[in-house]
């Protein structure tokens, strides 16, 4: 596929995916929605030995959502089914997202908002400009957040604040988030790039499996109690242990040497 809504590149085993329709905040058409499907195949297909996933945005922003002119219905036409769009198009990234076989590192270069937002929060690390901000804007139009909005914001910052983001859709500052966890760094806008670099090689070289089998275990803990998750841990632990990059960690470790993982 030729792409013309996104910017797509498999380089020293980082997959890097980049929303680009800079014009229009990097908001999701149709068009776009398919390009980040083939991009997420080729992801999941190992092609070019991709380790990690990274996905930003190009310009000032990183995805406003929904491009609401899609949506644009002249009087008389029937509505829109926003629920056959959310099953049809987000749902299935979002999910797609949450089973990657790798770690997702995502960079809010921009303002995150409506969809947008929970896009960004759907990343195991999320990295964002110090002028970045999160708005859940769904509000604004009678709406409630999707693509797993209600389900990773209160999990994220609480119920008070999950509560005063969606129903108020102000705007939340990259520190504020930061500050109240949803995101794990913010940082001043000239080291962003250098430090979304620096963080997608380090995936790219780490343990692939076992950081996936982290994000999985640290999922399910939410639905867990102890007994459960303690099982939980033993039996990938005990998959774990018969991998190559275990192997080779324990090997490294003991020759004082770096380890050179493959990522099985």
């Amino acid at each position: 596929m030729s792409y013309q809504d996104i910017q797509f590149q498999i380089e020293a085993g980082v997959a890097r995916l980049t929303l680009n329709r800079p014009d229009k905040l990097n908001s999701f058409t149709a068009a776009m929605h398919e390009e980040v499907r083939d991009a997420m195949s080729r992801v999941e297909a190992g092609e070019g030995g991709a380790r990690v996933l990274l996905l930003t945005g190009a310009g000032r922003g990183f995805c406003a959502g929904q491009d609401l002119g899609e949506r644009k219905r002249e009087p008389g036409a029937p509505p829109v089914d926003l629920g056959e769009t959310l099953g049809e198009n987000y749902n299935p990234l979002i999910r797609r997202l949450d089973a990657l076989a790798l770690p997702v590192l995502v960079g809010v270069n921009g303002v995150a908002a409506g969809a947008g937002a929970n896009l960004a929060l759907a990343g195991d690390i999320v990295i964002a400009k110090e002028s970045a901000s999160f708005i859940q804007s769904f509000c604004r139009l009678g709406l409630l957040p999707d693509s797993g909005g209600t389900y990773v914001l209160p999990r994220l910052v609480g119920r008070a604040r999950a509560m005063g983001m969606a129903l108020l859709g102000d705007r939340i500052s990259a520190r504020q988030a930061q500050d109240w966890g949803m995101i794990w760094q913010c940082v001043p806008d000239e080291d962003f790039d250098a430090t979304l670099d620096r963080l997608a090689r380090q995936l790219a070289q780490a343990p692939t499996k076992g950081l996936v089998y982290t994000r999985r275990a640290l999922r399910a803990s939410l639905a867990n109690d102890l007994a459960r998750q303690l099982e939980l841990e033993r039996s990938l632990m005990a998959e774990l242990g018969r991998s190559e990059d275990y192997v080779e960690g324990v090997a490294a470790f003991m020759a004082k040497r770096e380890p050179v993982f493959k990522g099985r």
